[in-house]
């Protein structure tokens, strides 16, 4: 029987205590004795987002399919045990063997949003590992970040060994097999990632050297070593039907905000929201079959008895084979008593029918996602939505027996007037309208309720709006307080409820998001000041990272509030997303120009994503891979 990293006498004092006791069913064990290779997956977050992750379990299933390598879960430890773990002197430790995280021989650490970045110091931190690593030895694991913000790794470059760009699938056991075969020749820890980055992925930051214009901008970015790539290719799965997905995924003992089975059916999106990042860095578009999908349901159902299964994609909408697989896993789900849950669905191709099969008599509220209030604004957004579609979508859902809406927007896109932000509430109010019109008197299951959410608008990497100025936190806060009180002047004001993000934390998103090596430093002093979990409102303390950013000499404007010149070499353009920047570009001159721009399904736009041969790209157009 394993023995516990921690003692009943904190576990019973700390909140959650299965957070840390690993033991859930579908966990893998192994005989350390009998492997090669330990690795040990972290997400830099509470356990109940970590277990969330999709990315994770496949990794952990791949992963663990191999007899020679063990793969275990790590999680940041909440601010209680973090506290407790100081005190004691107790080592972060990985979750299956509950084994200190510094014995092993990979550390992989998923980054999935900025404002996680001082989290990832804890981690290293509590572990035992230095920071920077420049510091390591064979002695500490190998520290190797994946994700969407590696897209631009630079602000975390000194304190990781490489960075995987793309999806793990491809490369990852390849780059065990280096490790073991440096470690078997006894090469140095320098020799290992000197090889590694010959890894079609993978990135090396201390391969590459950065050199500055005297006005910040940055002057060059190249590799310091003869032979290593001046360009990282990012790396997709073009097959998904042949690859690696958790037939077994592991079933948390506590609820977790995805506590469901999640099925992928597909990568990419066709949208090309010229705002959203994923919609770039996972294109082409690939979809998964109908009979993978199917028999994959059944078995995850099969090994977790969940109770209910979600269709996990960037817009569920789109999936082509959407309604047979629909009709499969009604009757199935029918049998099993399992709810089906259908996130990412677009207003414009709501399908009545299908919502009311799916979703029980409850009828929970339906979310959609106008981005922006005006038509004007949604085709700088290219968002390929008109208020027609919205509110006949609206309109069908009412009269299905819907009467709680989610909206959700952006507050401070490019371009953004103050009747656009007016449009916000006008547009909350034609919706709640149209639930009176829809829907007789009789019919009405109460009034409606209707919940806008925005968010502040941060230009991130690979997107068309990666040139875009962001506004200062004071103008972000004056445009949400006028929204709220238009809000509250509205007709149905009383059946409308407003919320809006924190905008000191959307402008360090945005600092971070388009950082170079220099926020590095921040990032860092931030993390000793004691920031800790800042993506929780709870625990964001703005005054510790405006003293680390004045102690770095680093202004946080440069970053956020600069206008960027068409030529300016970004932190993130050694990476090949193939997507090209000519497109991008070209997309940012359409936004200004109020174009919108047909979806790949519609038409090739010439992205440059057929270069990868695969998906969409292969059945609906050739010339992307042409683009300059």
């Amino acid at each position: 029987m394993r023995k516990l990293a921690l003692e009943d006498d904190i576990l019973l004092k700390v909140e959650k205590p299965a957070r840390y006791i690993g033991g859930e069913i579908g966990s893998v064990m192994k005989d350390p004795t009998r492997v090669r290779t330990r690795f040990a997956m972290c997400f830099p977050d509470v356990y109940e987002i970590g277990m969330s992750h999709l990315g994770i379990q496949i990794l952990y299933a791949m992963l663990n399919s191999r007899e020679d390598i063990w793969c275990e879960r790590v999680y940041s430890p909440w601010t209680d045990l973090d506290a407790v773990m100081r005190e004691r002197h107790i080592p972060l430790f990985a979750l299956e063997s509950q084994d200190p995280v510094r014995r092993f021989d990979f550390l992989g650490i998923t980054i999935q949003y900025e404002m996680c970045y001082t989290n990832i110091l804890q981690i290293l931190d509590l572990s035992g590992i230095p920071l920077h690593a420049e510091e390591r030895s064979w002695d500490d694991p190998i520290v190797i970040g994946g994700g969407p913000c590696t897209y631009n790794p630079e602000p975390l470059a000194p304190f990781f060994d490489l960075f995987y760009i793309g999806e793990g699938e491809t490369q990852m056991l390849r780059l065990i097999d280096i490790y073991q075969e440096c470690r078997a020749q006894g090469v140095s820890r320098e020799e290992f990632l000197l090889r590694a980055s010959s890894v079609p992925g993978l990135y090396v930051p201390s391969l590459y050297k950065t050199t500055y214009h005297e006005d910040g901008t940055i002057a060059s970015f190249r590799p310091v070593v003869p032979g290593v790539p001046e360009r990282v290719r990012k790396e997709i799965e073009t097959d998904l039907d042949h690859t690696w997905y958790p037939e077994h995924p592991i079933v948390p003992f506590i609820k977790v905000t995805q506590d469901r089975v999640v099925l992928e059916i597909q990568r990419g999106c066709i949208r090309g929201c010229r705002f959203c990042q994923a919609g770039m860095i996972y294109r082409p578009v690939r979809e998964r079959s109908l009979s993978f999908n199917e028999d994959m349901a059944r078995q995850m159902l099969d090994s977790t008895g969940q109770e209910e299964i979600s269709l996990s994609s960037l817009s569920s909408s789109d999936y082509s084979n959407l309604s047979p697989l629909l009709e499969n896993l009604i009757e199935e789900c029918d049998r099993r008593h399992v709810n089906i849950s259908l996130p990412s669905l677009r207003i414009d191709s709501f399908s009545l029918d299908v919502m009311k099969r799916v979703q029980d008599v409850r009828k929970s509220s339906l979310t959609f996602a106008p981005e922006a209030g005006t038509q004007r604004m949604r085709d700088v957004i290219n968002k390929g939505l008109t208020e027609e579609d919205i509110l006949h979508g609206a309109s069908e859902a009412f009269r299905g027996g819907w009467n709680r809406v989610k909206l959700y927007f952006m507050i401070g896109l490019p371009g953004e007037t103050k009747e656009d932000v007016q449009g916000i509430a006008e547009l909350s109010e034609k919706v709640c309208e149209t639930y009176y019109d829809a829907v007789p008197r009789e019919n009405r299951h109460g009034k409606i309720q209707l919940t806008a959410s925005s968010s502040f608008f941060v230009p991130k990497p690979f997107t068309p709006f990666q040139w875009a100025k962001m506004l200062p936190e004071q103008e972000y806060l004056r445009r949400a307080r006028f929204l709220k009180d238009t809000f509250r002047a509205q007709k149905c004001g009383r059946s409308m409820h407003y919320q809006y993000h924190e905008a000191d934390v959307t402008v360090l998103e945005g600092v971070l998001a388009r950082g170079d090596r220099r926020t590095a430093a921040v990032v860092e002093s931030a993390y000793r000041k004691g920031c800790l979990f800042d993506s929780w409102s709870d625990c964001f303390d703005r005054e510790r990272w405006q003293a680390a950013f004045e102690e770095n000499g680093v202004d946080p404007e440069f970053y956020t509030l600069r206008d960027r010149s068409e030529d300016e070499i970004f932190p993130w353009d050694f990476i090949d997303i193939g997507v090209t920047r000519k497109f991008l570009r070209r997309e940012w001159n359409r936004a200004m120009q109020g174009v919108v721009t047909p979806n790949c399904r519609q038409a090739c736009s010439g992205c440059g994503a057929a270069v990868f041969g695969c998906g969409i790209c292969r059945t609906h157009g050739e010339k992307g891979g042409q683009a300059g």
